[in-house]
């Protein structure tokens, strides 16, 4: 159900967005080539704003508290509306991240009235409000977004249906499937791009699915983590990068690794393989063996880190040999 929703929604998504003239141009700071109409990613958001209460509330023996939900779907309707507003004309820095932080905080007190610890609040949201932000900076080739959220979301199902909460496990895949309807229509050459409205709110509901998990289950934190630690290992490092090099770090570039792998010559489906070859041959075994030696999720959690830090490292440089100086980076 979830996916069809997706996909019927973002198949509007497409003609209103000409309508409106919401198609994203290309430019310097952008890897397509021609207009494409954005905010598809409202497909997703509708999906599981229909199908989270059900799986949450009665998919399940043992429901989840009314206050978490409840929570959880406030929170997803502030990051999609920021995101929807934004997508229509420019929202300030400020008052988007303001509803984010308003989002998360919504939802992180519903888990504190669910029995999690107040003292845990400075870290969720900043966590919270990370992964929204990550998962819109790597909105920026066909597919990529939608092909990770399908991937941790089934992850996350694997890992909540092994706990016994089939309810949670029912919502993340709610995610997945949501994500495959709408990769559909964003798959290279992509008919639609995500756009504010659908990367904020995957971020969020990979975020809320994870912290749920973690409530249940602090072990499950660490397989949880490794899961997405693609996207995270990419945008931290670039950003760490830009930040240390006095570049304005908060505006738009092309200088995370799937942009450099595309600039390089990759088509977006090629850069696309890199990051699933990643998720599929290194991500979900050792999300899995953090899942059966859960004694040593922490360390092999830092491990699978570092080799993402490094194999992040060894690509980028790649790249930036094949570019002249003045090419290395998108002014900004």
């Amino acid at each position: 159900m979830s996916f069809l929703i997706a996909w019927v929604s973002a198949r509007a998504a497409i003609a209103y967005a000409h309508r409106r003239g919401m198609l994203d141009r290309p430019g310097q700071r952008r890897s397509h080539s021609i207009p494409t109409p954005r905010g598809g990613g409202i497909g997703i958001v509708v999906a599981s704003l229909v199908c989270l209460p059900g799986a949450l509330l009665a998919g399940t023996a043992t429901p989840w508290p009314l206050g978490v939900v409840a929570g959880l779907l406030v929170a997803l309707l502030l990051v999609a509306l920021a995101g929807w507003w934004d997508d229509h004309r420019s929202l300030p820095i400020l008052p988007r991240f303001g509803a984010q932080l308003l989002a998360v905080l919504l939802f992180t007190a519903g888990l504190g009235a669910g029995g999690m610890s107040w003292w845990w609040l400075p870290v969720l949201l900043l966590a919270g409000a990370w992964s929204i932000n990550l998962h819109n900076f790597m909105d920026g080739i066909d597919g990529l977004l939608a092909q990770q959220a399908m991937f941790v979301g089934t992850g996350l199902a694997w890992l909540a249906w092994s706990d016994g909460q089939p309810g949670l496990a029912l919502a993340a895949a709610c995610l997945a499937t949501a994500s495959f309807g709408f990769w559909c229509l964003n798959r290279s050459p992509a008919r639609i791009f995500m756009g504010d409205v659908g990367s904020g709110s995957v971020g969020l509901l990979i975020f809320a699915i994870t912290a749920m998990l973690w409530q249940t289950d602090a072990r499950l934190l660490w397989p949880g983590l490794i899961l997405s630690s693609a996207f995270v290992a990419d945008a931290s490092l670039t950003l760490l990068t830009r930040f240390f090099r006095g570049r304005r770090w908060y505006t738009a570039h092309r200088e995370h690794l799937y942009q450099w792998l595309v600039r390089c010559g990759l088509t977006h489906a090629g850069g696309g393989v890199i990051y699933m070859t990643w998720n599929l041959l290194l991500a979900a075994p050792l999300a899995w063996l953090a899942w059966s030696h859960s004694g040593l999720g922490w360390p092999i959690t830092m491990a699978t880190y570092v080799v993402a830090a490094a194999l992040w490292l060894l690509l980028k440089r790649r790249c930036l040999r094949r570019h002249s100086p003045r090419d290395r980076h998108v002014a900004a």
